[in-house]
């Protein structure tokens, strides 16, 4: 079963930094874990309707938590995707009220 769009971008990525990325028209998401960065591209360029010039990809570590002594747990690992836009592309409107 091939993946949608929606299967590979998984959710935008809220942070004061990426907030402050956005008027440079790079936007941050968390994504597939198998997802190459072409699947990534045609997937935000579906979803949202812009132009993808550039993906930047980091594999995140899962963090260490622990809820009282024992045992101490872990956040799964994640994959994250910066996405730059091209100059003549529109921006992305959902990002628009957050900053």
């Amino acid at each position: 079963m091939a993946a949608t769009a929606y299967d590979i971008i998984k959710r935008p990525i809220i942070t004061e930094q990426s907030m402050a990325e956005t008027e440079g028209k790079k936007y941050t998401f968390e994504v597939a874990k198998d997802a190459n960065k072409i699947q990534i591209a045609k997937a935000v360029e579906e979803i949202f309707d812009v132009k993808v010039a550039k993906v930047n990809t980091l594999n995140m570590q899962g963090k260490a938590k622990r809820t009282g002594r024992y045992p101490a747990g872990r956040r799964a690992n994640w994959k994250k995707a910066m996405v730059t836009l091209t100059e003549d592309s529109k921006t992305i409107e959902f990002f628009e009220g957050m900053v």
